[in-house]
Formats: structure tokens, sequence, C-alpha cells
């Protein structure tokens, strides 16, 4: 199912918990280099990723040159924004055209956030759903301008408060667009204390008729937290993606990468098989439980022909194949129709009606 239509369902069912669809944020991870884009490309596709995504923007338009940092500066050096973003933001209109065509090929959904107007303009024709940052929950403007491109919205919603995410979801609401709200916390790299995965849930609760899921931004370790935030019922995740998380700087050390993501897939495969069906019913291979391992009623005497069924005449043991204890009350005062032996399971073929 591609990303349109999923947001466009909704979340369909409250407490039903479904495979989540899976981007692979790759971000500026291509470090402005067209065969590595294509690279993370091929092996988000290899590791079972959804989607990838990248991020477009140009320094001078999304921070000021005095922005301060806020990631771990013992693994990313850099400690202004603008000097960051300075060093991936050679990719333009023609190389996300390139990645387009590439994603196309191999068969995996192509997105990337803008973060201005005029990247939003040119990829608008690559995409059908538009990502937007936590950073620009309330940036108005902006958001009422992607709205104006008519397609679904997913919208991250770290570092905010619940009232500031109920504002932002009535300006898009205003403009008609379908939305997804995503749990995540804006720490680089988010410590699994702060993870905070029960916000899902409250995300779940305050916006019902939403889909709900997570951008993650912890390290990756044995994928934990991604098949938490699936049991919670998160519908999409997110998390950034490299080729090799032993890399210096920027997303790398807090990104998975093609071999985390199969470990995932293979996690979530052995999960779908623990949950089974969401229906609550017997199966087939508890038929035999149902008929031996229930009760039914039971002689607790030897009981005359002609008698009324008193309680004294009565018990109730296993295996489940004659009367249901459910009719006790229907049995008592029912007049025997043959003599009937003490520890005898109880069928209605020995009562007269």
């Amino acid at each position: 199912m591609k990303l349109l239509d999923l947001i466009g369902r909704g979340q369909s069912e409250r407490y039903s918990i479904e495979r989540p669809y899976i981007i692979a944020e790759a971000g500026v991870n291509h470090e402005c280099d067209i065969n590595l884009a294509r690279r993370l490309i091929d092996e988000a596709k290899e590791g079972g990723a959804d989607a990838i995504k990248f991020q477009t923007y140009k320094a001078e338009s999304i921070a000021s040159k005095n922005s301060p940092s806020y990631w771990d500066l013992t693994k990313e050096y850099t400690d202004s924004q603008y000097q960051l973003f300075k060093k991936y933001d050679r990719f333009w209109k023609n190389e996300y055209e390139v990645l387009k065509q590439h994603c196309d090929a191999v068969g995996i959904e192509f997105i990337s956030t803008p973060f201005d107007v005029e990247s939003a303009h040119f990829l608008n024709d690559l995409m059908e759903v538009f990502k937007i940052s936590s950073s620009d929950l309330n940036n108005k403007p902006f958001i009422e301008y992607l709205c104006g491109f008519g397609k679904p919205i997913i919208l991250s919603t770290g570092a905010a408060y619940l009232w500031e995410i109920e504002q932002t979801v009535d300006w898009i609401e205003a403009k008609g667009n379908a939305l997804a709200l995503l749990h995540c916390v804006l720490n680089y790299p988010t410590a699994d204390a702060n993870a905070n995965l029960a916000m899902i849930l409250d995300l779940r609760r305050k916006f019902p008729s939403k889909l709900i899921g997570y951008s993650d931004h912890t390290l990756p370790n044995d994928m934990k937290t991604l098949e938490v935030a699936t049991l919670l019922g998160a519908r999409i995740i997110e998390k950034h993606f490299t080729h090799d998380k032993s890399l210096p700087g920027n997303d790398h050390y807090h990104a998975m990468d093609k071999y985390d993501l199969m470990h995932f897939h293979t996690c979530l495969d052995k999960l779908f098989i623990l949950l089974g069906d969401h229906c609550k019913r017997p199966l087939a291979s508890e038929e035999i439980a149902r008929q031996n391992a229930r009760r039914s009623l039971v002689s607790a005497r030897q009981i005359p022909a002609g008698k009324m069924v008193e309680p004294e005449d009565i018990t109730w043991k296993r295996p489940g194949k004659g009367i249901d204890p459910r009719e006790y009350d229907r049995l008592l005062c029912k007049m025997t129709k043959e003599c009937i032996k003490e520890d005898t399971v109880l069928q209605w073929s020995m009562f007269n009606d």
C-alpha cells in the first residue's frame, strides 16, 4: 500500500495492530554524492523499507548564521546549524528528479521533506505526500502553503505540547488535507529513557481518526524500540538510515542500516505470528480442548427412572460432551426417562421434554 492510500484511510480500527509502513529516513546521509544516494535507495529497498525519504533545503533559507546546535556535539562536532546545513545543501531539483527515477526503477516510494517554498514547489511533482518536520510544526504560513497542494500530510510532533499539535491539526484540517501524526522526540540521539513510546497511545486517544506513527531517533541496537512502537499501534515508522553506521557526523551515528532493517522484519514476522487474529474466537487447534477440557453436567449419584432432577443429583465434570453447565437451571425439575447410573455424563435424550 502506498502512503497516499494509507493516510487517506486513517485509523481504521482503534485497537488493531498492523504491520507498519517503514520509511528509511536517508536525510542528507548521501553527503551530496549522487552515487551514494542511489546506494542508499538500493539498500533501503534491499532491507525492506517501503519508502526512502530525503531532506531538501538551502542553508540560507533554513537557519540564520548564528543558529546554535541542538544535537550531541561529541557525535557531530559542528556547533552551528547554518554551517552543518551548508555542508549538505547542494542537492536540488535535478538531483531529486534523478533519485525519484531511481526509486521508481527499484520499486520504493520517494519522499523528501521540503524546508522552503521553492523546494516544496518542485518536490510536488515528484511525490504524493508531504512530510512536515517537527521543527516546522508551528510554521503556519509554510504549513498552509504545503496544504495548498492538496496532498496528504505527515506531521512529526517532536518537542510539542498537545495544544500545539491540536492547533496545527486545526490548520491542516481547515484546508481539507488527510493527515498522519508521528510521535517524535527531538534528541539526537534519543536515550531509551527519553523515547516515551507511550505517547503513541496518547496521540491515538486524542486523535482517534488520524493515522498515528513514530519517528525514531534512538540508537538501533536490537530494534526493540520499533517493535514496541508497532505493538502500541504505530502504523508508520520512520527511522534514519545509512549505508555505514560507523561514519562520523550528521545522522550516521543514530541511523539503522539495511541489516538492522532486515532484523526488524524478522522480528515483525515473529511478532505477527504471535499476534495472530485480532478477532477473539476459538481456534481449530483448540477444538479437542473444548470437547475434553471443558465440563458437562454429570450424575452425582444414581438417579432412578421417572424422578424429577434435584440439585443433589447433579455435579459437573470433564469431558464437555454432555449437557453444558450453562443449562444447569433448565435441567432441574426435568424427569428422567431411564435409570441413570452414578458418574454418567448426562445427555438430553435421558430426560423427558
